[in-house]
C-alpha cells in the first residue's frame, strides 16, 4: 500500500515516483507507460489525480500521449531526467549534506556506499 504525505499534494508525489521509475528504466524509452485507470488502480488514487501527474510529467518532456493508444516515455527522457535530478542534488542537496557531514566530523573515508555493512 502506497502512502502519501502532507509535504506536496498528491499528483506531485505520485509524479515524482514515476520519474523514479523512469529513471530505473521502468518503462524503457519508447515503450507504453501504464494506463491512468491502471495507475488509479495500483495507488488507490483518483483517476483525476494521475492525469495531473501524467501531465506534469508531460510538461517536464518525459512522456507524450498518444491519440488513441497511450502514453509514451520519449526518447531521451532518462537522460533529460538524469541531468535534471543530478543538477538538482548538486545544487539543493548537496551542499546541505556537506555542511552536516562536517559538523558531524564524516569524512570522505567514512562514506564507503560501495560496501555492505
Amino acid at each position: 500500500m502506497q502512502t502519501w504525505n502532507q509535504t506536496a499534494p498528491i499528483y506531485q508525489q505520485l509524479a515524482d515516483r514515476l520519474a523514479v521509475q523512469l529513471l530505473d528504466g521502468d518503462p524503457s524509452e519508447g515503450e507504453a507507460m501504464p494506463s491512468v485507470r491502471a495507475l488509479a488502480s495500483r495507488y488507490l488514487i483518483n483517476p483525476l489525480t494521475v492525469s495531473r501527474a501524467i501531465q506534469a510529467l508531460s510538461d517536464m518532456g518525459l512522456v507524450e500521449t498518444r491519440r488513441g493508444m497511450g502514453i509514451y516515455v520519449r526518447p531521451g527522457a532518462r537522460a533529460a531526467l538524469l541531468k535534471s535530478e543530478r543538477e538538482q542534488f548538486l545544487q539543493e542537496e548537496w551542499p546541505a549534506l556537506r555542511e552536516r557531514l562536517a559538523r558531524l566530523g564524516i569524512s570522505a573515508t567514512d562514506l564507503n556506499w560501495e560496501s555492505q555493512q
